[in-house]
């Protein structure tokens, strides 16, 4: 669909960027904060590159109104956080830490004061330790107790200030990585352990939101989802097939019941058939199905194209961490799909396909299927930054990346998908969890690297004056002549 004019971006549009606590914040153990998994797994050789960990991160716990400041002189308007379940339940429940609580009171404040809209991610991976020793984490029920109980602790804090939330960051990747890849804590490779954390971690999810309905009536939430959209490689109907296959397992599995609160029955009926389908107690899906959310929260950075795969075909494949182009090998499920290169698509140094029209198709999808807002809650580009020696960062490529995709959400804008916001992925640089900080997403550069903290200095990159033209002209920068190389 091409357009003679596009529409503006909304009047409200929230032109923002987006962080997760244990990737920046560092101060593990300050203030009475718990360990979580993360500060756990990370401790085990081999488990990230160079076996980089959050201990210090880029210390924003103790510089977060420098880089609030920062924003502000960008003039972001929105910046997603979130917050360390461990800062506020050391132990995941119990009684609260205050210390914890008045650090993200402080930040909240900090960003109303530079009229920075604030959007909390409750969740983003740091599972507390001692939930996981307690009874497995994900893996148990009590854990919807426990995530109600620290979800609820939060709406009444930050409820007067904070009008919009994001339940899970993306829990088909860290259920998926967790339990079926080993990537991730707890480091498991089982399908049925799996499908059955997932299945709790929609509950948990649900009870959330239902519980935010009471406490905050005035905001928004949702779940934030790491949508893959899917390609057939080719017009083969067996490849079509094998497309249907991996986009109702990977998106319509996920997406489906956050929007209505049941699974797709065909893909319910495969899990069935081997055996691996999550086991559904008396009211789960009456619970799920009252817990519609405000918005379909998407996290982007790619497409997927699959080919079929034969039922003695590949399954587990390898990830690249290094930024070595080329070590990703592909993966599968045996019987629905494998993945395979799009001949039409560049990739980056870490192999993920760079698709803008790919995000315009996927919010489409989700407009068409679900008719919910969408707030696109990450989108960036990850690569080998270099620091020049008259102190600047010359990411042109980085801007090219932003605003192909941002010129995608406009159009997909123009076709009527409702849009609330855009943060990118990410502010400052940080701790990639499984690639170390060689591996750079931000507008600020952080002086340090694996081996060296350094003095953490923040440094503007030129991207960082880029974005500060597409906010101060609400997009008009993204049609003006040349624009990608400014």
């Amino acid at each position: 669909m091409f357009h003679d004019q596009l529409k503006p971006f909304p009047a409200d549009f929230l032109f923002g960027s987006a962080s997760a606590a244990y990737q920046i914040e560092g101060a593990w153990k300050t203030d009475g904060k718990g360990p979580s998994v993360w500060d756990v797994y990370t401790k085990q050789p081999g488990t990230t590159f160079k076996n980089t960990n959050g201990d210090v991160a880029v210390d924003h716990y103790n510089r977060y109104k420098e880089d609030v400041a920062l924003m502000a002189e960008m003039g972001l308007k929105a910046y997603r956080f979130s917050v360390a379940w461990t800062r506020i339940f050391p132990e995941g429940r119990g009684e609260p830490n205050e210390a914890g609580l008045q650090f993200y009171d402080d930040l909240i404040d900090e960003l109303l004061a530079h009229n920075i809209t604030p959007v909390l991610t409750i969740y983003h991976w740091d599972l507390p330790q001692a939930l996981m020793d307690a009874y497995g984490g994900w893996e148990s029920r009590e854990i919807i107790a426990d995530f109600k109980l620290f979800s609820e602790t939060l709406f009444k804090r930050y409820g007067d200030r904070v009008k919009y939330w994001v339940t899970l960051n993306e829990q088909n990747v860290f259920i998926g990585l967790g339990y079926n890849a080993g990537l991730h804590p707890p480091g498991v490779k089982d399908a049925k352990r799996m499908h059955q954390a997932n299945h709790i971690a929609f509950l948990a999810n649900a009870e959330a939101i239902r519980s935010f309905r009471y406490i905050v009536p005035d905001g928004q939430i949702g779940p934030s989802f790491a949508l893959g959209p899917v390609y057939p490689l080719d017009s083969h109907p067996e490849t079509v097939l094998a497309a249907e296959n991996a986009e109702e397992a990977n998106n319509h599995w996920y997406m489906d019941i956050y929007a209505w609160g049941r699974y797709p029955e065909v893909t319910f009926r495969d899990l069935e058939q081997k055996g691996m389908a999550p086991e559904i107690q008396d009211g789960d899906m009456e619970i799920l199905a009252s817990a519609k959310p405000d918005f379909m929260g998407i996290n982007y950075y790619q497409t997927t194209t699959v080919e079929t795969n034969p039922l003695d075909g590949i399954s587990e494949g390898k990830l690249n961490t290094s930024g070595k182009k080329g070590t990703t090998s592909h993966s599968g499920v045996p019987g629905r799909y494998k993945t395979t290169d799009n001949p039409y698509l560049e990739a980056t140094n870490w192999d993920w396909e760079i698709d803008p029209v790919g995000l315009r198709i996927g919010m489409r999808r989700i407009k068409n299927r679900y008719n919910l807002p969408i707030l696109i809650s990450e989108n960036g580009l990850g690569e080998f930054d270099k620091l020049e020696e008259d102190g600047t960062i010359q990411d042109d490529y980085r801007i090219a990346y932003l605003e192909s995709h941002l010129q995608q959400i406009q159009q997909a804008i123009t076709d009527g998908v409702d849009v609330i916001g855009y943060c990118t992925w990410s502010f400052t640089d940080l701790l990639s969890w499984l690639n170390g900080y060689q591996k750079r997403y931000g507008f600020v550069y952080i002086d340090r690297d694996e081996e060296d903290e350094k003095e953490l200095a923040r440094l503007k990159k030129k991207s960082f004056y880029w974005y500060q033209e597409v906010i101060s002209t609400h997009g008009a920068l993204l049609h003006t002549k040349g624009g990608m190389s400014r």
